[in-house]
């Protein structure tokens, strides 16, 4: 029997985006044949080998209106022109063409909101284009079956505002084989220090990045590590140099899961200290909170509700009160003096890891997409 075939779009360029991987692979284990769109920067990485067929769309603009503009006409023109059974968009952005080919071509759509997008610190300052998203939001989110989003908060907030029920399938890694941690000197990483780390895709404003740098004045013996990528990476770097911390804090580029689960697990402390100042990142859950738990790394994160619940539930970490850089330092000195706790906040990790666990997780995709099949 000839196999269904769904389509996932994405905005970014699909290397190091987790859930949407783990999405491809639930399609893939009912039968479906799967294609994931998304676009190649000028920086993107090489495509890692995957299970499915991807499709990175180069295009002539990387940011602003334009670039939003032509990614979505070049989505809708692939989708018109490409066979599918089942539409999977994830975020706002990749919408209204899935949207707009679901009614067309009459092909099933299920929407996945990685975020609550019209409130990010991006458009929150562009209120212009801010009206614009939440005005397609508005006229196509209200007509969707299957919505999905990654926690109650903001699946309580979509569901207050357009009386449309949102499924929850919270950004919990797969489980890998358990393989031997590269050593720090593999990874470049001084072995007589303790390690901070701060990773992610999105290490953009208001996430307590700068914050964390500042906090290195006032701490010795700790090396800041950020792997990742974002838009405030470049202003980091610049305080770096202007604070003389190129000793205290080292840079690492986006690495793909497997080889960024080496550098977690060298961790000491895992930070995510995204700031209280929109319903964004206020409802946030990043997806570096269960890499943090699955490598066993203690974490320090700003008591955000969705961050504070599951870390008070398995004790495995502490929180800041506030984003003063000597405070940040204090914490993190503290923290890191207590052996005996930071020892306690590792067992405890492996108990949240066994319960936090993607193959339970997953059965909500299951029950989404198995009547497609």
């Amino acid at each position: 029997m000839k196999k269904k075939k769904a389509i996932i779009s994405v905005i970014n360029d699909l290397v190091t985006d987790q859930r949407v991987d783990k999405t491809a692979g639930v399609l893939l284990d009912l039968g479906f044949e799967v294609l994931m769109v998304g676009r190649r920067k000028t920086d993107s990485p090489a495509m890692p080998d995957r299970l499915y067929e991807t499709l990175r769309m180069r295009l002539l603009w990387e940011k602003g209106p334009l670039f939003y503009a032509e990614y979505n006409i070049r989505l809708l023109l692939l989708l018109l022109s490409r066979p599918a059974d089942l539409l999977i968009s994830n975020d706002l952005d990749t919408l209204l063409p899935n949207y707009l080919i679901h009614k067309l071509k009459r092909i099933p759509i299920v929407y996945d909101s990685h975020e609550y997008f019209t409130a990010t610190p991006e458009l929150v300052d562009r209120p212009k284009i801010q009206r614009i998203w939440k005005w397609i939001e508005k006229i196509i989110v209200p007509r969707l079956k299957n919505c999905i989003t990654v926690n109650a908060s903001i699946a309580d907030l979509f569901e207050n505002e357009y009386h449309v029920p949102f499924r929850i399938v919270r950004n919990i890694p797969q489980r890998r084989k358990e393989t031997e941690i590269p050593s720090r000197e593999s990874l470049g990483l001084p072995a007589d220090k303790k390690i901070v780390l701060m990773q992610g895709s999105g290490i953009n404003v208001q996430r307590g990045a700068e914050e964390a740098v500042e906090a290195m004045q006032y701490l010795d013996n700790v090396l800041l590590l950020i792997v990742g990528g974002g838009d405030v990476l470049p202003v980091l770097k610049t305080m770096v140099n202007e604070l003389s911390l190129q000793e205290k804090v080292k840079f690492v580029p986006r690495q793909s899961p497997a080889i960024l689960s080496g550098y977690t697990a060298n961790a000491d402390i895992g930070l995510t200290i995204d700031k209280d100042t929109n319903i964004n990142y206020r409802f946030s859950l990043p997806n570096k909170l269960f890499d943090y738990i699955y490598a066993g790394v203690p974490v320090l994160a700003t008591p955000l509700v969705e961050l504070k619940n599951i870390i008070e539930q398995y004790q495995i970490g502490g929180f800041i009160d506030n984003h003063e850089p000597e405070h940040i330092a204090a914490t993190i000195a503290t923290m890191l003096k207590n052996e005996t706790l930071m020892a306690q906040y590792r067992t405890n990790t492996h108990k949240a890891a066994a319960e936090l666990n993607w193959d339970k997780e997953k059965n909500t995709l299951v029950e989404i997409f198995a009547p497609y099949v």
